[in-house]
């Protein structure tokens, strides 16, 4: 998929840390109350996670590519199992992310598992839509959701596609409405708000027509 010199392709290993320092641009607000490192220190640990944690069989990330720099990218997943055995592997292996901190790591690592969601049969599911700050406005966040759409649509078990969206962030749901997701429903996080400052949040689908 290209548009305008931008290429959507498959996630691979050497652009780990230009990822991560993507969900800093993007996820630095949430996660700036739960750890006291830097923006460098925090892109490092998504790079370790995105090594210790590569594309299983049933999960997929994909990137927004312009003249060799990653500038987006997202992911979709649809097997709970896979998942599972994943933070098997994360558990047997912190000894990996012990030079962030113990603590910092703790508090990232609730912060992820708030923001997670384990899909239905025959979901789904998109998280960690990122766009770098310097490339939005482009139609960057469009490309990624559309490529989602095709991806979910070429799987006949896959019967919608979903994702959650902040209450704080009108400009994002403004766009998956515009890509013709609809509001489901919403949920009011204590926990969410206390940890992240940000309670509340949309669950959005769309029904995939084959």
């Amino acid at each position: 998929m290209t548009a305008a010199g931008i290429t959507v392709e498959p996630m691979q290993a050497k652009y780990n840390l230009q990822v991560g320092r993507l969900f800093v641009y993007g996820f630095r607000g949430k996660f700036q109350h739960l750890t006291n490192l830097n923006d460098d220190d925090l892109a490092q640990f998504f790079a370790s996670l995105l090594e210790l944690f590569p594309s299983a069989m049933t999960t997929r990330r994909v990137i927004a590519v312009y003249e060799g720099e990653v500038i987006g990218t997202l992911s979709v997943k649809w097997n709970v199992g896979s998942i599972i055995k994943q933070e098997e592997k994360a558990s047997a292996s912190w000894r990996n992310f012990s030079r962030f901190g113990k603590w910092n790591v703790v508090k990232l690592f609730i912060g992820l598992w708030l923001l997670g969601h384990e899909p239905k049969v025959g979901e789904c599911y998109i998280s960690d839509v990122a766009v770098h700050p310097g490339h939005r406005s482009k139609g960057i966040g469009s490309m990624l959701l559309e490529w989602a759409r095709q991806h979910a649509q070429a799987e006949p078990s896959l019967k919608l596609l979903s994702l959650h969206v902040s209450g704080k962030n009108p400009r994002a749901r403004q766009l998956y409405e515009q890509m013709s997701f609809r509001r489901h429903s919403h949920k009011i996080s204590v926990m969410s708000h206390v940890l992240l400052k940000e309670g509340k949040w949309y669950y959005m689908v769309q029904t995939l027509t084959k």
